[in-house]
């Protein structure tokens, strides 16, 4: 059995906000789960090329915009799960910061981060 505080686990600055990764490859269990903070007003260009993700919003809002621009509301009880490895665009609203519950398979190391000083999707 794992159990862990959010103060005990790896933080992660991922490039527009913080990303607390509960589980990591090293548990064994597949798949990691974060509880990850985008900050107020930021944007981030996004896409996993080696992972499969899902988020479940539980505060703030903001949106999800996929390459064809079609804008998808995120605000407490939504889900939003890239399938496809779908690149997309994630925006915090420019007065709140916007907070999800993620899950990546397979999962990751832990000290993956983003680089989001480029016009091309930050991937990993």
């Amino acid at each position: 059995m794992i159990i862990r505080s959010i103060d005990d686990v790896k933080t992660v600055e991922w490039g527009n906000g913080l990303s607390r990764r509960f589980l990591l490859e090293a548990d064994g269990m597949g798949y990691t789960l974060t509880d990850t903070l985008v900050r107020a007003g930021t944007k981030s260009h996004l896409e996993y090329r080696n992972h499969l993700e899902a988020c479940y919003c539980i505060a703030g809002s903001g949106e999800v915009i996929d390459t064809e621009g079609n804008s998808h509301p995120i605000t407490p009880g939504v889900m939003y799960a890239l399938d496809k490895h779908d690149p997309h665009w994630l925006v915090a609203s420019p007065h709140e910061d916007l907070r999800l519950v993620c899950m990546f398979t397979p999962a990751l190391r832990g000290d993956e981060a983003h680089n989001l000083d480029t016009d091309e999707f930050s991937e990993y």
